[in-house]
């Protein structure tokens, strides 16, 4: 028996529908093959200068791999910013800790003092026995820095200074930070254990398990949480990413095509100062509604607007409040060292976009 809906709320939903579909061709597919042009660029200027790098340290293998135009590894930002893990080899002796004094971090210690030795990267072991994140990223970026003298494109690219990270400037206009890190297969840090919430049923119980098999990075990388907490521990932690994870729990259904929708609307209209909204922020908040909407149904194509809408007044949400949890680190906010003037601005903005989708069924076309 199907049930009783007004032609008006059908034809609401497939007028809905249509402007998703036209917005995904005209903006979204357009976003999504200009950056495509861009990765291509910027991936090769960064091969290169990995292949100098790996001429004087073999300890750093690139692993930019190109797997069918798609890099392992590679973060998009947003359209002129990028991030690239190097997976870095041989974990081995080192044990993974990471006991909540460090939020968002761990850290990487000698399993046994006397197998220091046999550690691959014996030099940036402390004396207390821990493999130091910032001791790994400064010898890499020194060698960056010589290999962008050496490399091919050294005439349009440049290492970017005031900063402990490797980043460079490609063209002018193109921002790429290189970040070494280890992934940790099979094993998933007590920081997480919370995940998934019993009372929720999502995501599925299979998929879980997969996504825990996977595991997690560790990244090394200058921690906001930390700043100021603890210096010399701070150093040799690295920062815990779950990116792969996030993106397993993202496929499938429509829940894919709408955080590229939220990219294209956040890179169209809030791309503002200080980059609150970042996509990861967005990516966050699509997370927290597929757990408020856990039913396949919730994201069928006719669903869409409402999650995005949702998605966005959550956003003045955690903007209002000035804190947005990382979706599996809680503790972890995404807004920290955000400015409140920063946040005060982006919750004006993101209401006044949020008010012309709630009102206007056109809103698309304008966006």
């Amino acid at each position: 028996m199907r049930m009783l809906v007004p032609p008006e709320m059908h034809a609401t939903q497939s007028k809905m529908i249509y402007q998703m579909n036209k917005y995904c061709t005209d903006r979204v597919q357009t976003r999504k093959s200009t950056i495509h042009k861009t990765i291509m660029e910027v991936c090769r200027v960064v091969q290169d200068v990995l292949k100098e790098v790996e001429v004087q340290e073999p300890r750093f293998i690139s692993s930019l791999n190109d797997y069918n135009g798609r890099y392992d590894g590679l973060e998009v930002i947003s359209p002129t910013e990028f991030e690239i893990i190097i997976y870095l080899n041989q974990m081995g002796v080192l044990n993974f800790v990471d006991d909540g004094t460090l939020p968002g971090c761990a850290v990487l210690k000698l399993s046994d003092g006397r197998k220091r030795s046999m550690s691959l990267w014996v030099e940036f072991i402390t004396a207390s026995g821990y493999l130091s994140a910032r001791k790994i990223r400064s010898r890499f970026q020194t060698l960056v820095a010589q290999a962008c003298d050496k490399c091919a494109y050294r005439d349009c690219v440049k290492m970017i200074a005031d900063t402990t990270e490797v980043k460079l400037r490609i063209r002018e206009r193109l921002v790429v930070q290189i970040t070494p890190a280890f992934k940790c297969a099979g094993l998933w840090p007590r920081s997480a254990a919370h995940w998934p919430l019993p009372q929720i049923p999502w995501p599925h119980p299979n998929i879980v398990a997969e996504v825990k098999t996977e595991g997690f990075d560790m990244l090394s990388k200058e921690c906001i949480a930390l700043q100021g907490k603890n210096s010399a521990m701070e150093g040799d932690a690295w920062v815990l990413s779950f990116v792969e994870a996030e993106n397993k729990l993202l496929q499938g259904s429509f829940r894919k095509r709408c955080l590229s929708i939220l990219k294209t609307l956040r890179d169209r209209h809030l791309d503002l100062p200080g980059n609150p909204v970042t996509s990861y922020v967005m990516k966050t908040l699509l997370l927290y509604e597929c757990e408020k909407h856990p039913r396949e149904i919730e994201w069928d194509e006719s669903c869409l607007g409402d999650r995005i809408n949702g998605i966005f007044l959550q956003l003045i949400s955690c903007l209002q409040c000035r804190r947005c949890p990382h979706y599996f680190l809680p503790n972890m906010d995404l807004f920290k060292g955000k400015s409140p003037g920063a946040l005060e601005n982006a919750s004006k903005q993101v209401w006044r976009l949020t008010r012309i989708m709630l009102t206007n069924s056109r809103c698309l076309e304008e966006l």
